[in-house]
């Protein structure tokens, strides 16, 4: 790195342009809202809080899903129409079709909840009054999606409607008996299977509890302080730039669920650092990026999609935690060691931020952050529901925050009465909390509710098992190809060895699928639409329903940095100045080698061991060397992949080191003896060529 260089850094500043830009990156994720003032906003305000507190009441009260699941999908409905403009030329300005479409939606929310049992229970012979509200609910909740998270989403669903009604029409294997606007209101509408099934009532009591614990945190300063925190404790070091990108994403991210806005959050502090280390803006940006994205897996929140697995398989949210432990851990280990590459490789340096403070000071004084996300597991560690979990997570947050006057969600001028109680209280904090708890999930919501139509098209047709069986039919001919092959070099034709490949490239296929969907829509709707038309592949070869469904969950998680719907990336590269396309490739690079791993848990039963058995109660079962040995192996794999992928491990790898590195990563990444054992001896096999080898390479500027 020049001179020249070293000054450039030392000037990087961020420009408002640049974080308007990114910004709008976040927006593009959960939607364009109207800035509003005066009575409007505050009247929009008092909605939303009011949102929030009735979901509140009903993780500690009792409401029956006929009630909470329509009166939830009432209010996203309202707030969407009158938040999110129809275009954006109409933003900043209420016009009078949102209000129609507002009210239209409460109508016909009220309608269903006034019919009581005896609405659904003529869901197989609806109304015509059914019928009507029933298509026009369809199409509110369309549009509320389009507004919410653009058109690409209603357009799936709409193809999926379309298919509902055209099966007769189509040729094998995808042909049914098909279904007319009668029985498609019936379903979608009036019953708990549709628009109101799983992922409403993930929407409904959940995700939106998370969302507003978020807002607590966000809004009493945690965030702040897990920044700081990261760079005081990472500060110094040759590499700890990068390691503090790693351990700020981590903790920004565990509670906040979304990749877009940790990017943003943390890039806006963190960029003038990589820049000072010797990042380049790409290389920086995809970094950033790669570290956001692990806000979708990290405990105790993960991605709005975590909730549903456990919904979808029955199982607790802890079991759900529990299973995403050691990937999460892994998916970190491997961006720490590429972090750690490119510290040699490019001869990155210490850059200690300005004013830093103390690590312990730190602690001392807001260490109180750490408690609320601490109780969440201790709470359900004691036997509390999810919801009772983190409502009571939220209580902590609420009352932890006033150990610090900075941090006080109610400011301790209203106790004292040097503010007016009820300008100062609705001014306050918690307001914007509750607020922001309401607002920040609407996207989501919407989403849930358009992925209800696509659930209900799927159990009403049988695409799930339909599709299912054409996975695995070109699974089985890919299959016997490859036994004839190995058997002409040898190996024996067994039934086992047909198992093992047929599983292979249903899994490669099942990947593929769930990430072209994932190019189109977010990772929420990505894994619920893939989880009821791929997942029964893999059920069906023998591969436990928790381990399909985290296969899934991860690879969906997987189009957040993957064009054209890269949004990740993209806020990074907004945020440097990169190129948003070659930032992209920088965050495969960062993420691919972790990327791998799910594979593991697909391909053998001992990769399950990586879930932790996908259970509290098999895990005092399980066996502890089988998960220890797995969990090494797939270090060791991620180590040599992170080598190859960076062209790099002690010294830059010529061509016959690269590609044995990358050979023995994926050998290590398939969960069987002899893989390892092959793998292990490749990987040993490089480290002595490269230690033996007595020329270097001088490090370079971070470019590629």
């Amino acid at each position: 790195m020049t001179e020249n260089d070293n000054l450039a850094a030392e000037e990087v500043v961020i420009s408002e342009e640049a974080l308007k830009k990114a910004t709008e990156f976040i927006e593009e994720e959960e939607g364009k809202t109207h800035k509003f003032s005066g009575w409007l906003a505050a009247v929009l305000t008092a909605i939303a809080v009011i949102m929030s507190l009735f979901h509140l009441y009903a993780a500690y009260g009792i409401i029956s899903a006929q009630v909470m699941r329509p009166v939830h999908v009432g209010f996203v409905l309202f707030l969407a129409f009158l938040l999110f403009p129809m275009l954006p030329r109409f933003r900043h300005r209420i016009m009078w079709w949102d209000v129609v479409a507002a009210l239209l939606g409460v109508v016909i929310i009220a309608y269903v909840i006034h019919g009581g049992d005896e609405f659904g229970d003529r869901a197989t012979d609806p109304l015509l009054w059914d019928q009507i509200f029933g298509v026009a609910f369809i199409v509110l909740i369309l549009e509320a999606a389009r507004r919410t998270s653009g058109w690409i989403m209603p357009f799936v669903v709409v193809l999926f409607i379309i298919y509902a009604m055209v099966g007769p029409y189509l040729p094998e294997p995808w042909t049914h008996r098909g279904y007319d606007i009668s029985r498609l209101t019936g379903h979608m509408y009036m019953t708990l299977e549709g628009i109101f099934g799983v992922a409403v009532d993930v929407s409904s009591s959940l995700i939106i509890l998370f969302t507003i614990y978020g807002a607590f945190l966000q809004f009493s300063g945690a965030g702040k302080f897990y920044i700081d925190f990261s760079f005081a404790a990472m500060g110094g070091k040759h590499s700890s730039a990068g390691r503090t990108v790693v351990l700020a994403s981590f903790l920004l991210g565990g509670p906040s669920g979304s990749g877009v806005a940790t990017t943003v959050t943390l890039g806006a502090v963190a960029y003038p650092m990589l820049a000072k280390a010797g990042y380049a803006k790409d290389p920086a940006g995809g970094l950033l990026a790669a570290g956001g994205l692990g806000a979708i897996l990290s405990p105790p929140v993960l991605g709005a999609a975590a909730f549903l697995i456990a919904e979808f398989l029955k199982i607790s949210y802890l079991d759900v935690i529990l299973m995403a432990t050691i990937p999460t851990i892994l998916y970190y280990f491997g961006i720490f060691l590429m972090v750690e590459i490119d510290s040699r490789k490019f001869g990155t340096h210490g850059a200690p931020v300005e004013k830093q403070q103390k690590l312990w000071y730190l602690t001392r004084n807001f260490g109180f952050h750490f408690l609320s996300l601490v109780s969440i597991i201790f709470f359900m560690l004691l036997g509390y529901s999810p919801m009772m979990a983190v409502f009571w997570a939220t209580v902590v947050a609420f009352v932890t925050s006033f150990l610090h006057r900075d941090c006080a969600l109610i400011s301790y001028d209203l106790f004292r009465g040097r503010e007016p109680v009820i300008r100062g209280f609705f001014q306050s904090k918690l307001i914007k909390a509750l607020e922001g708890g309401s607002v920040g999930m609407l996207n989501v919501a919407a989403t849930c509710a358009a992925a209800g139509i696509i659930v209900g098209v799927v159990t009403l047709t049988g695409l799930g098992l339909k599709f299912s069986s054409i996975v695995l039919n070109y699974a089985d001919s890919g299959s016997r190809l490859l036994t004839d092959i190995f058997v002409a070099f040898g190996a024996a034709n067994t039934p086992a060895l047909l198992h093992d490949l047929k599983l292979l490239l249903t899994a490669i296929f099942t990947s593929g699928i769930v990430w072209i969907v994932g190019l189109a829509v977010p990772v929420t709707a990505s894994y619920i639409i893939c989880a009821v038309i791929a997942a029964p592949a893999l059920i069906q070869l023998g591969v436990p329903d928790f381990a399909a469904h985290m296969f899934i969950f991860y690879y969906a998680v997987l189009s957040e940095v993957s064009p054209p719907t890269a949004l990740s990336p993209f806020a990074a590269a907004a945020i440097t100045g990169g190129d948003p396309y070659k930032t992209t490739l920088q965050s495969w690079k960062y993420t691919m080698p972790a990327f791998l791993v799910p594979f593991m848990f697909v391909l053998d039963p001992s990769g399950q061991g990586l879930l932790l058995t996908g259970s509290f109660k098999t895990l005092a079962r399980a066996n502890w060397g089988e998960i220890a040995v797995v969990s090494i192996t797939a270090m060791i794999g991620i180590a040599a992949l992170a080598g190859g992928m960076q062209n790099w491990l002690f010294k830059k790898t010529n061509l016959f080191e690269r590609c044995t590195l990358i050979l023995a990563g994926l050998l290590l990444v398939y969960p069987k003896p002899l893989f390892d054992y092959v793998g292990i001896a490749l990987f040993a096999l490089v480290i002595g060529m490269q230690k033996l080898r007595k020329t270097g390479d001088r490090p370079k500027k971070i470019t590629e």
